[in-house]
């Protein structure tokens, strides 16, 4: 579990996170949902360890990561997984390659059995003979495999995505949150996204927090969302003629087995 605490945030002067407190649970996908400019990414990267807070802390499981020595904090991040927005693979080598980095940076492992590790990551995210290939030889949604297999090499407990779906098409993007959905699930992974994409929230979405403006207006999931009186959250999430239908929809059902 990732606690945040009151997490508060500044540039030159110009204050973008306030007072945010928000828990994101073990074993299950919690997302991060809100405007472009509302702040999220920043959260996020607060939430990492890539930018420090002005006020408030970070637990991870308890442990405030502003005590950690720098030691513990090392050893902490062998403990992160991370999916970048563009996937962010080696152009120069190969889908084996890319997976096998961070277990020849960080693991103590031998070299077999990385390889091992490698390959048992590339089998889990469903991709076969590919080993060999380049990520200009393969497909947007392969290569977004090949980024998750990459993130789960060091068995991480925590794992972040900055918007996963980015660039992909509706049928790849579902199959990616299924992807992920399903090593959260299956390796009891504290996962975060960061995203846009309605169908995450709707598909995946165990627990949503919801930033605008800086602050965390909402917290919920991807049911009780359909009950959500914000107003600004109503217009982000349903924006499009689709989802106002579906909420409609599932608002008469609730009406109907509330009487």
């Amino acid at each position: 579990m990732i606690e945040a605490k009151n997490v508060s945030k500044w540039f030159d002067g110009q204050r973008v996170l306030y007072d945010i407190s928000a828990t994101f649970e073990t074993g299950k996908t919690n997302l991060i949902i809100g405007q472009s400019g509302s702040g999220k990414t920043v959260f996020m990267k607060c939430l990492i360890g890539l930018l420090t807070p002005e006020e408030g802390e970070i637990l991870y499981d308890g442990r405030r990561f502003r005590s950690l020595t720098p030691e513990q904090k090392r050893a902490l991040r062998t403990e992160i997984g991370v999916l970048f927005q563009g996937s962010a693979l080696f152009d120069n080598e190969t889908v084996l390659g890319n997976v096998m980095f961070p277990l020849k940076m960080f693991s103590p492992l031998s070299h077999e059995e990385q390889l091992e590790r490698a390959h048992f990551c590339i089998k889990r995210v469903g991709l076969t003979n590919a080993d060999e290939k380049y990520p200009s030889e393969i497909s947007g949604g392969m290569q977004k495999r090949v980024a998750i297999a990459r993130a789960i090499a060091l068995n991480p407990k925590y794992l972040f995505c900055d918007e996963p779906n980015s660039g992909l098409d509706p049928r790849t993007s579902i199959l990616i949150d299924e992807l992920l959905s399903d090593i959260t699930h299956e390796y009891g992974i504290t996962t975060i996204i960061n995203t846009h994409d309605m169908n995450s929230v709707l598909g995946i979405g165990e627990k949503i927090v919801f930033i605008n403006k800086g602050h965390c207006d909402w917290q919920g999931n991807d049911h009780n969302i359909f009950r959500s009186t914000n107003k600004d959250l109503n217009d982000f999430v349903f924006a499009s003629k689709l989802f106002k239908e579906v909420k409609l929809f599932l608002q008469r059902e609730y009406e109907a087995e509330e009487k």
